[in-house]
């Protein structure tokens, strides 16, 4: 009896060592794709992250009076309450027009190579002028911007404190310096996917495990690597078999629209994949609500595999282990407006 008992001790002790061993080569063959999310926001270049300058630019995140009918703000499709973005298809902005792609995520956007689904903002600052001055989404102008923040002695103050030293801080490009730093900090670490790269095999199951070997095998990977799982680089959507025109509309070629390269037609950024489980609907289209879903497109589109349902399922398992931790952000107390503050435009035209 007690030698049975010690060849079942022995056998479970192997089986144990034998997983365990398992789970840090996969652990190790991770590592040399991806990163962890640091826990705190990367240094920007020519823009150093001060206290003046956050507090700047979260209010002005959440300052609506950017847009011309003072109902819009960056948190409006980049709502930081559900996930940085709105929920929706494609946003809604000025005279309730619908925008032409789904609202990426601002959580960990700082990792992305560049902005916007087509790449056409190098960084967080160009990106950030771009809503407010398209027709469809804020409807503003550079000069109504600086005429709305220069109208409120509290921004003035504020700018001064931000960007110490200059004869005219409030400028347009301040705004966009300072949103960019504020959201260069909405980063979420101590995802359970991180914790396990960082060597705590156990932070993901058996499951998860199985679908980021997947993952991995399958060629996942080839475009969602690196820190952010994706938005390092551009590949065609429909690389191997183009989905229908509910998922990749004809009308929207993509990174062609900024390059005017033929072989940039239906390009755009891979989607960077932290905290997915977050941003339904997913791609540039909006046009699918299930995480399942939008893998198995994926694996059709651009890998030229079905795959089996078991597969879809541990894939999907691993994904949700991409989310991380939410930054709480207190709503920030905005001025009043003043005499001088340039009058709401109607959202009815």
């Amino acid at each position: 009896m007690k030698r049975q008992t010690l060849k079942l001790a022995i056998a479970v002790s192997l089986g144990l060592s034998a997983g365990a061993v398992m789970a840090d080569d996969l652990r190790e063959r991770a590592a040399t794709m991806f990163s962890a999310v640091p826990q705190y926001p990367p240094v920007i270049d020519g823009n150093e992250l001060t206290e003046a300058k956050l507090d700047l630019g979260k209010m002005l995140f959440f300052e609506p009076r950017l847009s011309s009918s003072h109902l819009i703000s960056c948190n409006t499709c980049h709502n930081v309450g559900m996930g940085g973005h709105d929920y929706l298809p494609t946003s809604i902005g000025h005279g309730w027009q619908k925008g032409p792609r789904n609202s990426p995520t601002v959580f960990n956007a700082v990792f992305n190579i560049a902005q916007f689904w087509d790449g056409r903002a190098g960084d967080l600052a160009e990106q950030a002028k771009g809503p407010v001055q398209a027709g469809v989404e804020m409807s503003s102008t550079p000069e109504r911007v600086v005429a709305t923040l220069k109208s409120m002695p509290i921004y003035v103050e504020k700018f001064g404190n931000a960007f110490p030293g200059q004869e005219d801080p409030v400028t347009f490009d301040n705004m966009a310096t300072a949103i960019e730093a504020f959201e260069a900090t909405l980063i979420t670490p101590d995802a359970d996917f991180d914790k396990f790269l960082r060597g705590d095999t156990s932070a993901l199951n058996d499951e998860e495990k199985e679908g980021l070997a997947l993952f991995m095998d399958k060629g996942c990977v080839a475009c969602h690597a690196g820190t952010n799982l994706g938005g390092q680089g551009y590949f065609p959507f429909g690389l191997v078999t183009k989905p229908g025109a509910e998922i990749l509309p004809a009308g929207d070629k993509g990174r062609f629209t900024v390059t005017s390269t033929a072989s940039d037609e239906y390009v755009f950024r891979a989607a960077p994949l932290r905290n997915i489980e977050l941003t339904a609907p997913y791609f540039h289209s909006g046009a699918v609500w299930s995480l399942e879903e939008a893998v198995a497109v994926m694996g059709t589109a651009q890998l030229g595999a079905e795959l089996a349902d078991d597969e879809v399922k541990s894939i999907t398992a691993f994904l949700k282990t991409l989310t991380g931790k939410i930054p709480e952000i207190r709503y920030p107390e905005l001025p009043p407006s003043t005499d001088d503050t340039p009058k709401p435009e109607p959202m009815v035209f």
